[in-house]
């Protein structure tokens, strides 16, 4: 049956009474980590999603899938090969997915840090890869890397190799695979409360978001990867939220072939202006959010102004202002051990994952998106031990092969993008190709069909779902997609089910979302 709305209405009354080895609470990166390591392992497991798939930290992170040059300079030498041992793994399982990104990082007489000691850090950092990246390119030879970036102290710019994925979409993979494993994955049920039995967490009562009926769910072991909104579950303050912002311009406006790594002259903070899905993003920003988390995070115009003046310290020639922006998004991280207030800058504080256990019940937060394998399988091992069992490691790969298709009217890149994106699912795109076409939706890499498959078989509940998570058109298209949403809703209203009434309901509330949290706001 396919993965839809249908789908989840006929398997929510025979949740109560399934008996579950685990079940995993939060559908961002790391949840969905855990549910694939458990359903490869044979464990009867389900995810549970408060709102949607990735709708938090998972689908508004700056995108990059790193090595953590900046936890070398600290000196987590560790930390940092396990992180570009995980990129390399992603790279070679998910290409059109997860993709090579360089990165030109520049320097400036007599500013820190120097061309000498950026080497020799880069040297390292290639030696754990095992793989040499690293090359410096004097100023001479920078206006065809990197055009607009002119300074008259500009000595040169260092260059290394990183990876860059769409955040939303790596979620939904990995969801996929934990699926097809056996793994049962809901968006749109809170969980209201743990039960507990002598102490020892033994299920729990969450309430389906959609219809509003509760229901009393039990399990062997839970996982809660519910990141910044931890706190909530437990009863505790061990988190300090701080989000980082990014703002999205049109390709044209800010042209990037690959990602410029520089530190605001106002702040000392690293901040990036790299290529994304056919755009340009500047990023990120690093501060306490001290909004409610019930609602999105939004960027604030303070941070804006903070963007574009970074901006305009590196490319003052490009001369980008407010007007240029298409979009912006918003993501709140979760720093543990330092609940605010916190004397520490945000920058300053550690962003290591901490894993909180008690009888029945594993909870994770903090770590990186690039080592969620990692951190899903340490979850596991904790699980396993209060079970009495050893957690067997595989190195097998986590993402299945797509089977051998023909997309037609595609190039080659198209293939590659699409067959990162949907994986075991190609066979059902290339009919929906075959009735659609081949089109594009705008400028955007999107295609049509992508729209409808994601319709179909990609548990969409509403329409920013589908606009900002499945696909990333919302992002993407001028006024989140406002001169195409008549022809959006032709084609995706028949495929959801949705009457007349419901179709305009979805697109109220998308407008005003997109209006408030995704565009370009206004300025300090």
């Amino acid at each position: 049956m396919a993965w839809n709305a249908a789908w989840r209405d006929a398997l929510l009354p025979e949740l109560a009474a399934s008996e579950w080895d685990l079940i995993v609470v939060g559908g961002g990166i790391t949840g969905a980590g855990i549910l694939r390591e458990a359903a490869r392992r044979g464990w009867r497991c389900l995810l549970l999603e408060q709102r949607d798939f990735a709708w938090g930290t998972s689908s508004r992170s700056s995108k990059m899938v790193h090595g953590g040059l900046r936890y070398l300079a600290k000196g987590r030498l560790g930390l940092t090969r396990d992180a570009v041992r995980e990129r390399q793994r992603l790279l070679d399982e998910l290409p059109g997915l997860v993709e090579p990104l360089p990165f030109l990082f520049p320097h400036y007489r007599g500013r820190f840090p120097g061309p000498r000691l950026f080497g020799g850090l880069l040297g390292v950092y290639d030696a754990l890869a095992g793989q040499r990246q690293r090359r410096y390119h004097p100023a001479g030879e920078l206006a065809c890397l990197a055009p607009g970036l002119d300074d008259p102290v500009l000595l040169g710019a260092s260059r290394f190799g990183d990876a860059v994925t769409d955040d939303a979409r790596l979620v939904l993979r990995v969801l996929q695979e934990a699926r097809a494993a056996g793994g049962q994955a809901l968006n749109g049920v809170r969980v209201v409360e743990l039960l507990r039995d002598g102490g020892r967490v033994v299920g729990l009562l969450a309430e389906d978001r959609e219809r509003g009926q509760r229901l009393t769910l039990r399990s062997r072991m839970l996982a809660l990867a519910t990141g910044a909104w931890s706190d909530q579950l437990r009863g505790s303050r061990d988190i300090r939220p701080l989000r980082g912002s990014h703002l999205l311009l049109p390709a044209w406006r800010l042209p990037a072939a690959q990602a410029l790594s520089f530190r605001h002259a106002r702040d000392g903070r690293p901040v990036f202006v790299f290529p994304w899905e056919g755009a340009t993003v500047i990023g990120t920003t690093d501060l306490d959010h001290d909004d409610t988390l019930e609602q999105e995070a939004r960027i604030s115009p303070a941070e804006i102004d903070y963007l574009l003046a970074a901006c305009h310290q590196v490319l003052p020639g490009a001369a980008i202002r407010h007007a240029d922006i298409l979009s912006t998004w918003a993501g709140v991280r979760p720093v543990v051990g330092a609940a605010a207030p916190s004397r520490r800058r945000p920058s300053d504080e550690k962003r290591e994952h901490t894993l909180w256990s008690e009888p029945g019940c594993v909870t994770l937060a903090g770590g990186k998106l690039t080592t969620f394998r990692l951190l899903a399988l340490e979850v596991l091992r904790a699980c396993a031990a209060q079970r009495g069992e050893t957690l067997n490691v595989s190195e097998a790969p986590l993402f299945r092969a797509p089977p051998p298709v023909t997309l037609p009217g595609l190039c080659r890149s198209q293939h590659r993008r699409l067959a990162g994106r949907h994986g075991h699912r190609l066979p059902r795109l290339a009919e929906l190709l075959a009735e659609l076409g081949s089109e594009r939706v705008g400028a955007t890499p999107t295609l049509w069909a992508e729209l409808a498959l994601a319709c179909e078989d990609e548990l969409v509940l509403h329409l920013d779902d589908l606009l900002l998570r499945r696909t990333r058109l919302g992002l993407l298209l001028p006024r989140g997609g406002a001169e195409l949403l008549a022809d959006i809703r032709a084609l995706c209203q028949p495929r959801l089910g949705w009457s007349d009434a419901r179709w305009l309901r979805e697109l109220r509330d998308y407008q005003q979302l997109w209006q408030t949290c995704y565009g370009p706001g206004e300025r300090a």
